[in-house]
């Protein structure tokens, strides 16, 4: 049950501030602005039906994809610590999510749930590298369990903030909306460079086992 709890806690706690669904508000209302409230609502949901069946499919088959590459799990947490560091960066610089080519090509779709709203900006490679660091850790199925209950609390939150996210951006205004993406910028690249140092050693133990004895 312990397990279970943690994981599931783990796994949200994890992914929160990676997906970041407070900072996708505004994009999606940009996107959504000459829209029905009755259809940004369907694109809300939408949105997170397919943030958490990207992640799902991703811990589901995060082992059998590691194993098909050969991959290690130093080398995932390495360079999944230098996707989140990277995107951790763009927040804290204060950088679009998206292109100016991907703005206007999400601006002439009708449905922009699973692109661009889904993958890349809230279910991106961040969430997806933290995903299949999590699949390797899970050995039994309480385990997995716990892991997809907490996507779908994130799918959940999403959701929420996605509906409830334009009377937040009056609140805040763009000054608010920066700050608070400046500040959950620095909390993750803290996890960004936590990953890659706990990469960087479990290389270490496996390649040179005498030096941690």
């Amino acid at each position: 049950m312990q397990s279970f709890l943690s994981y599931t806690f783990g796994t949200l706690v994890a992914l929160f501030p990676i997906t970041n669904p407070i900072g996708a508000v505004p994009i999606f209302y940009s996107l959504t602005v000459h829209d029905t409230p009755s259809y940004r609502l369907e694109q809300a949901r939408k949105t997170a039906i397919s943030v958490v069946g990207v992640l799902l499919t991703f811990l589901l088959v995060g082992k059998l994809i590691l194993s098909f590459f050969g991959l290690s799990l130093g080398v995932l947490r390495i360079a999944g610590g230098l996707i989140v560091g990277h995107t951790a960066w763009e927040m804290v610089t204060a950088r679009r999510r998206l292109t100016i080519v991907e703005r206007q090509d999400a601006v002439d779709k009708e449905d922009i749930s699973f692109t661009p709203m889904a993958v890349p900006i809230i279910g991106g490679p961040g969430a997806i590298g933290i995903v299949l660091g999590l699949s390797t850790q899970a050995t039994h199925w309480s385990d997995y369990v716990g892991c997809c209950l907490g996507i779908g609390l994130l799918g959940i939150m999403v959701y929420w903030s996605l509906r409830l996210g334009e009377p937040l951006i009056e609140k805040l205004g763009a000054t608010g909306l920066g700050a608070l993406n400046r500040i959950l910028g620095f909390l993750i690249l803290s996890i960004a460079v936590q990953l890659v140092t706990n990469g960087f050693f479990d290389l270490l133990r496996t390649s040179a086992p005498n030096l941690f004895r």
